[in-house]
């Protein structure tokens, strides 16, 4: 109380203003999602369903997760160490989208190589994975997506991290969904084939993303 005493009422920071001119602030897009092309919006009822059936896998996935952990692995499976970014590329992609290798080689037609096509989402998969292992696995896949093209295997990998991502969302959580769904909305933009099962793909990861969790200034406007 002595020492309180003492200090005055009223302190004025010394500022530096070479130090201020050193540290600039970078500025950040906050800007929503952009529109779907013409004719492919997706309707109200439409997304309304797409949360619906999400909504009844998460609750699937949440009660049986422990009879799914329980399970053995298969012994081709080996799941690569959280911090593992490459590795998890390879083993969600496979080497051969991971590479973007189109061809398949003569010797490729017998049997499934899943290092080469990617091992899919498996239950006994994602059951394994803490919430720390899901939102970097999710991390790594999205800053993957950021300079690539959206493709099957990514898209079912998308769809089951977020099936296990638990609310309330971690602020790491939040920010990476929303980063998925505007570049969702940009390769969406920028599809010029105008394949519809891509885009109908990329318009789910957007609403689950804005309506399932609630991020709604990202929502597609109902067609």
């Amino acid at each position: 109380r002595i020492e309180a005493a003492r200090c005055p009422d009223v302190v004025v920071a010394q500022i530096d203003p070479r130090k201020l001119k050193k540290k600039q602030t970078v500025n950040i897009s906050i800007s929503g999602c952009q529109p779907a092309p013409e004719g492919y919006s997706p309707t109200l009822k439409w997304q309304q369903q797409q949360v619906a059936n999400f909504s009844a896998v998460r609750q699937s996935l949440n009660k049986h997760r422990n009879h799914w952990r329980s399970l053995h692995l298969d012994s081709n499976v080996t799941m690569p160490k959280p911090e593992d970014e490459e590795g998890w590329k390879k083993f969600c992609l496979g080497e051969r989208v991971y590479s973007e290798i189109d061809a398949l080689s003569d010797n490729e037609n017998l049997g499934i190589d899943y290092m080469k096509v990617g091992f899919p989402p498996l239950l006994s998969i994602v059951s394994r994975m803490n919430q720390a292992t899901v939102t970097s696995v999710l991390e790594y896949l999205i800053s993957w997506f950021g300079e690539k093209k959206f493709t099957p295997e990514l898209g079912r990998w998308l769809y089951a991290l977020l099936a296990c991502l638990e609310k309330p969302l971690l602020p790491e959580a939040h920010s990476l969904i929303r980063q998925l769904a505007r570049r969702c909305s940009e390769v969406r933009v920028l599809e010029e084939s105008k394949n519809e099962e891509q885009i109908s793909a990329l318009n789910l990861i957007i609403c689950l993303v804005s309506r399932y969790f609630d991020q709604r200034d990202l929502a597609d406007e109902p067609s």
